[in-house]
């Protein structure tokens, strides 16, 4: 449950194909969002992982979505995510005056996980429990953690999971007040114009009628995907761009109910 008091939480889910396009505006607004919300970060790694695993011609295919995570991929996966990107993360957080701290789902037991499918997937995991003693304490003390989707079994096994899930999990399990997808674009596009709200109902509408089409398509079903949980609002995001301005989070907001406002 809840126990942070003074101001509510917000989790952000940072793809791995735009950690590279970050701009100083972006860690400028991440600065202004703690002035109204605890800020938790969750990232991914993907193009950074088959960089590495081609590199070292290691095979790495995909099921469903879900990376087949063999031994020999998850220590690419763990090196890549642990190693590299977290820690250059946190480093950019910290060069812009944010109290970032990196962390995986190793650290202080915060990410359990089961075994999703060990035939077909191999060590890839599904967040069963997370440490919000950790987290709730971390955020107290106005720290922003900046959390690698890596989780160990009760036995102990290393486990890859996938960004969207564990950000999802972990923005489940703290109750935030909204989950933010930061991609490519500045937030959902009508004819030129960003989408600023807009429902469930709308969105699979204009998926329908290609006003949503390609790359946009898989991110508004993660934020729907979303929306099935205890979680209110998801919103989509430019890594460009301020996420924040004069108090008010720019992007599109999605929630179950309300109407369309084209800005």
């Amino acid at each position: 449950m809840q126990v942070i008091e003074h101001k509510p939480v917000i989790a952000i889910k940072l793809g791995g194909s735009v950690l590279s396009k970050l701009s100083s505006l972006f860690y400028e607004s991440i600065k202004d969002l703690q002035k109204y919300y605890h800020v938790v970060l969750v990232h991914g790694g993907g193009p950074e992982i088959t960089a590495m695993l081609n590199k070292l011609a290691i095979e790495s295919t995909f099921i469903n979505g879900q990376r087949k995570t063999t031994k020999k991929v998850f220590g690419v996966v763990e090196q890549v995510l642990k190693g590299k990107v977290n820690s250059e993360l946190t480093h950019q957080l910290n060069l812009a005056g944010i109290n970032a701290i990196g962390l995986s789902g190793y650290d202080a037991h915060l990410l359990k996980a089961s075994i999703m499918d060990e035939g077909s997937l191999g060590y890839v995991g599904k967040i069963e429990e997370v440490n919000l003693t950790l987290l709730n304490n971390l955020l107290s003390l106005n720290y922003v953690p900046v959390i690698a989707p890596l989780a160990t079994t009760n036995k102990g096994e290393k486990l890859n999971v996938n960004a969207d899930l564990a950000a999802s999990a972990i923005a489940e399990a703290l109750e935030v007040e909204k989950l933010v997808f930061v991609t490519d674009v500045p937030g959902i596009l009508k004819e030129g114009k960003i989408v600023s709200r807009v429902t469930k109902e709308e969105i699979l509408h204009y998926i329908e009628t290609g006003i949503i089409h390609g790359g946009m398509i898989p991110k508004v079903q993660a934020a729907l995907s979303v929306l099935q949980l205890n979680i209110k609002e998801v919103m989509i995001v430019g890594c460009q761009d301020t996420i924040i301005q004069d108090g008010e989070m720019q992007g599109t907001h999605i929630t179950e109910g309300g109407g369309v406002e084209a800005v």
